[in-house]
């Protein structure tokens, strides 16, 4: 278990520079109308889901290379989520993955009370095949033509509702590597109106207050067409299954230069937009840690969010989908909730009311200018304030690495095997 003492410890090291920092940060703020107080009240109410398989190494088609402790089961994954909230206090929840993840849901609720922690959206696995199952993925699952395919896939969707609902989770994603790799491969018509018809029945086993988020991907591993290739084939996905179906925006899931702060947008305007999975990306869909490639593109689609909250109807899930294939899980993912919290705290920054008379008056240099004030602003004081009177850690990193929480686990969890490749 992790030693509560050492953030005590850790942070008596610090409290006094913070001190210092946050009332200078507050004096500037203050000359710009802004309360700082406010903002870390906003900064405490903030909360991202932390991916049960990030918790281990990634890797790529080519290899993995596991590092010590790494979590042998879901209660291993559990015990590293509840050490990355204790020490962030901005990320609450998990989310599970199926197979993945299945155990007794009552093991998994008394364990997750353990940390404090509760259930995010519920995932599924079509994408890869499993000993116990009797059809193959190969060439599709939700829109395969074979009817027993389908149908497979389909149960699997419905047991992960199952599953969820008795843990306390309220939505489900899917994902699917359905598509082709050749011309002429498969009917690209009929092939999305099987998928259709797979969703339907998904939608109808949903419980009443339950979402069905739909995932876009444009490629991988269908790399010549993907059957849910981009956010118009998600919305319209969204739009024939019913209400209870929205889109769910992976960062990464884009190809290079897409505006997809604008995409967020009109998946507003449309309210459709049901969440996200955060993470960065230099090439494709790299799953690189939240904020450490492009912080301003992360901060351009907060813009949208902060400027469109009280939007009637708008309730969104915020999860971080990531492969850390040279760092240690548990202190990327502590890292990429603080930037994704943190790029929340400066779009609130914005002036707004600015903002609106310069785009008014087509102001284009001072309205990009407001946006730009807002990103430049260093906003660690209020996260580490925040932390601090939640009881989190204010230097969260140092304070895992002094916990000697990894040599721990290292100790007695058993050595992962690095053979073969896959990202997780």
């Amino acid at each position: 278990m992790f030693d509560l003492n050492v953030i005590e410890a850790e942070n008596a090291k610090l409290e006094r520079d913070l001190a210092k920092d946050f009332e200078s940060l507050g004096e500037r703020l203050d000359r710009r109308g802004v309360d700082i107080h406010a903002l870390v009240t906003k900064a405490q109410g903030f909360g991202v889901a932390v991916p049960s398989w990030g918790t281990g190494t990634g890797g790529t088609r080519f290899a993995r290379f596991p590092g010590g402790g790494e979590p042998a089961n879901i209660f291993d994954k559990l015990d590293d989520c509840g050490v990355i909230h204790a020490l962030t206090k901005a990320a609450p929840s998990v989310s599970l993955h199926i197979p993945w993840d299945k155990a007794d849901p009552a093991d998994l609720r008394a364990k997750a009370v353990q940390h404090d922690l509760s259930f995010d959206a519920m995932n599924s696995n079509t994408f890869q095949d499993q000993s116990d199952q009797s059809h193959s993925y190969k060439f599709g699952s939700l829109s395969h033509t074979d009817a027993a395919t389908r149908a497979q896939a389909v149960e699997h969707n419905l047991e992960c509702i199952e599953i969820g609902n008795q843990i306390g989770s309220k939505a489900l994603t899917v994902w699917i590597g359905d598509g082709a790799n050749f011309p002429g491969q498969t009917h690209m018509g009929r092939q999305f109106e099987r998928y259709l018809g797979s969703m339907k029945e998904i939608y109808a086993g949903l419980p009443e207050d339950w979402r069905l988020f739909s995932e876009h991907k444009i490629y991988e591993p269908a790399f010549y067409s993907t059957v849910v290739q981009d956010w118009g084939t998600s919305l319209l996905t969204a739009q024939e299954l019913g209400d209870k179906a929205m889109c769910l925006v992976d960062l990464g899931h884009h190809a290079p230069n897409v505006n997809i702060e604008m995409i967020v947008s009109r998946l507003i305007h449309a309210g459709k937009l049901g969440g996200f999975h955060f993470n960065d990306s230099k090439y494709g869909d790299d799953d690189l840690d939240s904020g450490t490639i492009d912080p301003y593109r992360l901060f351009l689609v907060w813009n949208e969010l902060v400027d469109a909250e009280g939007t009637p109807g708008l309730d969104l899930a915020h999860m971080i989908d990531q492969s850390h294939n040279v760092t240690d899980p548990i202190e990327s993912l502590m890292v990429s909730a603080i930037e994704i919290q943190r790029a929340f705290v400066q779009a609130s920054l914005v002036d707004r009311e600015t903002l609106a008379e310069y785009q008014s008056d087509n102001d284009a240099l001072m309205a990009s200018a407001t946006l730009r004030a807002a990103f430049r602003t260093d906003v660690d004081p209020i996260l580490a304030k925040a932390r601090q009177l939640a009881g989190g850690a204010i230097s969260p990193v140092m304070t895992f690495r002094a916990s000697g929480y990894r040599k721990s686990v290292t100790a007695r969890r058993p050595k992962a095997n690095g053979a073969g490749g896959g990202i997780v």
